[in-house]
């Protein structure tokens, strides 16, 4: 697993590229994968933040919530733009945040108020898979794929 200041340094511009489709829209929107109790998926959208060499997200009181808590593996998918069907696409695990001042920091990072229920979370990253296609409806995409080492 890697942090995102990890990933970045190994992969800076799959990084950028990646950190460009989460905010293209000016704040990060993505969707967000987890495993339901009985072993199913469940899919959300949400706003990952890029901070503090970290990618976080505040997840409200909810059962995408339960299931991070209960088991913390994830995929996460960046919103596609709108003239052509690139994506950015990660997987890993995320733990819960309880530390006040990296709270803090990613708050100032969203530049919303976050209520005190909404759990912080960091999303450690296993793999990643950029595609990005010429035009709309181009066949012959490129792909980029990026593994973290095993410690």
């Amino acid at each position: 697993m890697a942090t995102w200041a990890e990933f970045a340094a190994a992969e800076p511009e799959l990084a950028e590229a990646g950190k460009k489709l989460f905010y293209q829209h000016g704040v990060g929107l993505g969707y967000l994968a987890t495993i339901r109790a009985d072993g199913g998926p469940r899919l959300h959208p949400m706003c990952p933040v890029v901070a503090d060499g970290g990618l976080y997200a505040f997840i409200i009181p909810s059962p995408k919530r339960d299931d991070l808590l209960r088991d913390g593996r994830y995929a996460m998918h960046a919103f596609p733009p709108e003239a052509v069907d690139d994506e950015f696409y990660l997987t890993g695990v995320a733990r819960p945040v309880n530390e006040p001042d990296r709270r803090a920091t990613v708050v100032a990072a969203y530049h919303i108020p976050v209520p005190e229920e909404y759990q912080l979370f960091t999303f450690d990253i296993e793999r990643c898979l950029l595609v990005t296609y010429k035009f709309r409806g181009d066949m012959s995409p490129t792909h980029r794929s990026w593994r973290a080492r095993s410690k």
